[in-house]
């Protein structure tokens, strides 16, 4: 693919550092050509403000990048900017190879806990397609679910890949999805950062003025996205706050336990439950998407003995 400027911070591994190349991108995904265009600059764009635009660029970053050639999520649901998704991923691997020298544990053996994998299936799909990780995604919602598996079922290399498990107990993260002898080498979560509907949109409005350079009056959901996936009671503190709680439940199945945190000024917040659930270890991690902070909170219960034992199962 032809190299473009840099975009500022994403992963040294991240395949989208460089600018959208749009002919490329349409020689996948044909039908992407119906929403370029030539922007003022004399560059070519999609307008960022339409969800089906956003559907057909992420369709075709998926299919040019990652080989899915059967994608589609319901009307509505969360339709993810795939680049800083793969991010996550990429600091993931980072994570697991301090472990064994730097190198980066892929295949099969690893396997992956998604809360909240949406209707989309994004980091499994990108988990697997670089890496070859397998993955459970949760969900609390059902027809989430059946996208997900839809999508799983749809393209061959998914296939007996990535599990999908509804979470019936809405108060509980990991109860009724980790079973007893399951064994997570991590566990990733983006999990719902507002308190309320209203505050999701105008935080997405925030997002298209920065995408577009221009001001947005219109109060949409152009990245798409239910209830569950955007705001919650509490917001992003309060879902992290759970689920590090919870987490202690599941000390042994897991060796990282990990979650993006979009909001530094929530990080005191966090790291008062760290303290008060004592893991063996824990960090903060942080990731830079072009103008956007955000970082991913990480930690563990396996003591240095018990991480090199788990080690013992990787293929590295």
């Amino acid at each position: 693919m032809a190299q473009k400027e840099n975009k500022k911070g994403l992963h040294k591994r991240n395949p989208h550092n460089n600018r959208y190349d749009f002919p490329e991108l349409i020689k996948s995904f044909p039908q992407l050509g119906d929403y370029v265009f030539e922007n003022k600059h004399g560059d070519l764009s999609v307008d960022f403000a339409n969800a089906q635009a956003v559907l057909n660029l992420n369709k075709a970053l998926l299919a040019h990048f990652y080989g899915i050639k059967e994608y589609s999520i319901p009307e509505g649901y969360l339709c993810p900017p795939i680049p800083g998704r793969a991010d996550y991923i990429h600091y993931i691997a980072d994570l697991l190879a301090e472990n064994t020298k730097g190198v980066v544990p892929r295949g099969s053996k690893i396997k992956g806990l998604d809360i909240g994998i949406g209707s989309n299936c994004i980091y499994p799909i990108i988990g697997n397609s670089v890496y070859g990780w397998e993955f459970v995604g949760s969900d609390i919602e059902q027809e989430s679910i059946e996208s997900s598996q839809n999508i799983v079922n749809s393209n061959a290399s998914l296939k007996g890949k990535v599990e999908c498990r509804l979470q019936l107990n809405h108060d509980s993260i990991f109860t009724g999805i980790i079973k007893e002898d399951d064994r997570f080498d991590f566990t990733l979560c983006n999990p719902p950062f507002h308190k309320t509907q209203e505050a999701a949109i105008a935080g997405n409005k925030r997002k298209i003025s920065n995408l577009t350079k221009q001001v947005v009056d219109k109060a949409s959901l152009n990245f798409g996205g239910k209830s569950n996936e955007l705001w919650c009671k509490g917001g992003e503190v309060a879902f992290i706050k759970a689920m590090m709680r919870q987490s202690k439940k599941y000390a042994k199945n897991c060796f990282w336990f990990t979650t993006i945190v979009s909001k530094k000024g929530n990080l005191p917040y966090i790291y008062d439950v760290l303290d008060e659930i004592k893991p063996a270890e824990y960090d903060t991690i942080d990731m830079q998407h072009g103008q956007k902070i955000s970082r991913i909170v990480i930690w563990t219960f396996l003591t240095k003995e018990e991480q090199k034992e788990w080690i013992k199962n990787w293929d590295v």
